[in-house]
């Protein structure tokens, strides 16, 4: 949803992937313009939502099934038994499935807007018109007469529209919110929750605090990160995090022999590695109680 962005996936030249940019996008949706100036700039992208899968058929009619997806999903498997769910059905949501002492979360949707599935088909365009008209109307980002963004209008999709799937895969739910509701065991050098192979995780909430330590918003939610979902799911995904940041430099390169300033900045940095060094030091004595006692939501960065 921005222009840095675009330029740089469009730089990658990614196989089969179609890039659309952010001027497109709103030249085709003039009331998206109106929308834009009376809310705030996640509240916009809130308002987004709906018109994106309508912006892919709009353009691209050929296309039977098209599936939004948040930015901080992270797969571990194909989606296959997803789309098997799905069957000739029209829409596909999915449950935030909170255990008992997180129901009252529920005031901001029964389900959640991190995946969901459209079929180009006269149900699937119904649910996406009504939603995207329900957007245009409000979408902000507080609860109010038993709205919430973009997400809280899912509830109302199940006996409003025909066609509507909700999906019961548990390793397609996985995320934050609902770790709580499942036993976890490794077989075959797979983890698997309940029995059931994991295909994605919701990382909500993962916040880089340093370059060293990331915070996994887990105690928000009433819980405690299992230590092999910490292992499996969590340190994986922060490596793959790692090695994208480190692949991307490449795209904002500077040449360091004929700046100045930055020879400058490099003496500042060399004064600055002095003083991380020490107090790595420090923390590789301390590290030991820090991951007993504190260390449940946070993980140490590794690359």
């Amino acid at each position: 949803m921005d222009e840095v962005t675009y330029h740089i996936l469009t730089e990658m030249k990614l196989p089969h992937v179609q890039i659309i940019s952010l001027f497109d996008f709103e030249s085709n949706y003039p009331l998206l313009m109106n929308a834009k100036s009376n809310r705030s700039l996640i509240e916009y992208y809130f308002t987004c939502t709906p018109f994106l899968p309508l912006y892919v058929m709009d353009h691209y009619p050929e296309v039977d099934i098209i599936t939004y997806m948040d930015a901080d999903l992270f797969f571990f498997s194909t989606l296959e038994s997803v789309y098997q769910e799905l069957a000739d059905q029209s829409v596909l949501i999915i449950g935030h499935r909170f255990p008992p002492a997180l129901k009252e979360l529920e005031i901001y949707g029964i389900y959640n807007v991190g995946m969901l599935s459209f079929r180009n088909d006269d149900n699937g365009l119904a649910c996406l018109h009504w939603w995207r008209d329900r957007c245009l109307e409000w979408c902000y980002d507080r609860v109010e007469n038993d709205r919430f963004a973009d997400q809280k209008y899912l509830d109302e999709w199940p006996d409003r529209f025909e066609g509507v799937v909700v999906l019961k895969h548990k390793g397609a739910g996985l995320a934050p919110w609902n770790l709580a509701n499942y036993v976890y065991s490794w077989k075959n050098s797979e983890l698997l929750i309940d029995g059931q192979s994991i295909i994605m995780y919701h990382f909500h909430g993962v916040k880089r605090i340093n370059r060293w330590i990331t915070d996994t918003n887990i105690k928000g939610y009433k819980t405690k990160l299992p230590e092999m979902v910490k292992k499996r799911l969590y340190l994986p995904y922060l490596k793959e995090l790692n090695e994208i940041n480190h692949n991307l430099d490449k795209y904002f390169g500077i040449n360091f022999g004929k700046d100045q300033s930055i020879r400058g900045s490099i003496e500042v940095q060399i004064s600055q590695k002095k003083k991380i060094f020490n107090m790595l030091k420090i923390w590789r004595y301390f590290r030991p109680y820090f991951e007993k006692y504190v260390n449940n939501d946070l993980i140490l960065n590794k690359r």
